[in-house]
């Protein structure tokens, strides 16, 4: 494909996008109009509220934090071609592993224990998903399924854990009984970016994972085995790659950084461990990940466009006074609009042969054509 070509094609691809999203908030304006909101009105404070002010600037860099770092683990499984649905579990028991060990050596120094509980916590995560990959690669366990039950067991197991032994001793003694632990020590609280704001240095190291995992993927030998692994398992066992060792890695690796995204959310936001603490970012880095085009360097500008698509979600929703379903809908509505022209993002020739055959196509033609 010459350099001109390869121009139009990025040009036909950006517009393919553009045209996906506007037709989806144009049914989503029929919506809106059903339940008496005003289309413009709405659309302003979905788009515009997110980046009009610090504080949608800040919340937003909050929500694509989490979302950035889970999208990262489901690229490194998605290219060994494992479908890790569990990213849900792993959030959660990187977690509580993190939580519970800064709550039991509150004593340590900061530079000691915030290390330790980054640590813990991407291990637990890594432990989680490395049991559904060897249950696939060991006993041919569907990952989709092992996963999906994985996440219930560490959200009953959360559950658990915040209801009884970690609950919060202030609770108790009040008997509120609400389920959170206690306030973190202090000193594993990450910094603010912006004081004043809930933004934390936690963006900054997803930004640094992603520019690892992309190392990791196409500079290194490990990489490039996960890859031929999810390009064709057949051959790579062939080629001698040990196809089961890199499916229980794949999934070892995802479970980490949803393990790490955990922490991140405890350590950076709460600072205590709560009931929800997910918030869903396990099923929504899918979603990044698939707009990022299984791209580490693309789930960055992906994780902060569903991140402001979330945001601006719930500022459009108090601003113009709709049902949540509603905002739900129009949210998907962009998502599945944005995911349907992979067919024709991923294979620029697919465009070009479209946009050759559109103007081969004479005026004159159309009208008589119109006009039958």
């Amino acid at each position: 494909m010459s350099s001109s070509s390869k121009l139009v094609a990025v040009g036909l691809q950006l517009l393919a996008l553009v045209l996906a999203v506007v037709g989806a908030l144009a049914v989503g304006a029929l919506l809106l109009l059903m339940v008496g909101a005003d289309p413009v009105k709405a659309y302003r404070a979905m788009f515009l509220g997110p980046l009009g002010g610090r504080y949608g600037a800040t919340e937003l860099l909050v929500r694509a934090t989490p979302l950035l770092l889970v999208s990262l683990g489901i690229v490194v499984s998605f290219r060994a071609s494992v479908l890790n649905i569990g990213a849900e579990g792993q959030i959660i028991a990187g977690a509580v592993a993190g939580t519970a060990v800064a709550l039991a050596i509150p004593q340590w120094p900061g530079w000691m224990l915030s290390p330790l509980v980054f640590l813990v916590g991407a291990a637990a995560g890594a432990g989680w998903g490395a049991l559904a990959g060897w249950l696939k690669a060991r006993l041919a366990v569907n990952e989709i399924l092992s996963t999906i039950m994985l996440n219930q067991i560490a959200l009953h197991l959360s559950t658990f854990l915040i209801r009884g032994p970690l609950m919060d001793p202030a609770q108790t003694a009040y008997g509120a009984g609400y389920p959170q632990t206690a306030l973190l020590p202090r000193q594993v609280w990450l910094p603010r970016l912006i004081s004043g704001s809930r933004a934390h240095v936690g963006f900054l190291l997803a930004i640094v994972a992603a520019v690892l995992v992309f190392v990791l993927l196409w500079r290194t030998v490990v990489g490039y085995r996960l890859r031929a692994v999810g390009a064709g398992p057949e051959a790579a066992r062939y080629a001698g790659i040990n196809v089961g060792r890199y499916l229980v890695l794949a999934m070892a690796l995802a479970g980490a950084f949803g393990g790490f995204a955990g922490v991140v959310e405890v350590v950076g936001v709460h600072h205590r461990l709560l009931d929800g603490i997910s918030a869903g970012y396990g099923f929504s880095g899918i979603v990044v990940a698939l707009l990022g085009r299984l791209h580490p360097l693309g789930c960055l500008p992906a994780a902060l466009f569903f991140g402001m698509l979330v945001l601006g979600a719930d500022m459009m929703q108090r601003a113009v006074a709709i049902p949540a379903a509603i905002v739900m809908a129009i949210e998907g509505l962009v998502i599945l609009s944005v995911v349907s022209t992979d067919f024709l993002v991923s294979h620029p020739e697919r465009l070009l042969a479209l946009a050759a055959r559109l103007a081969r196509i004479r005026p004159s033609r159309r009208l008589k054509e119109a006009t039958r």
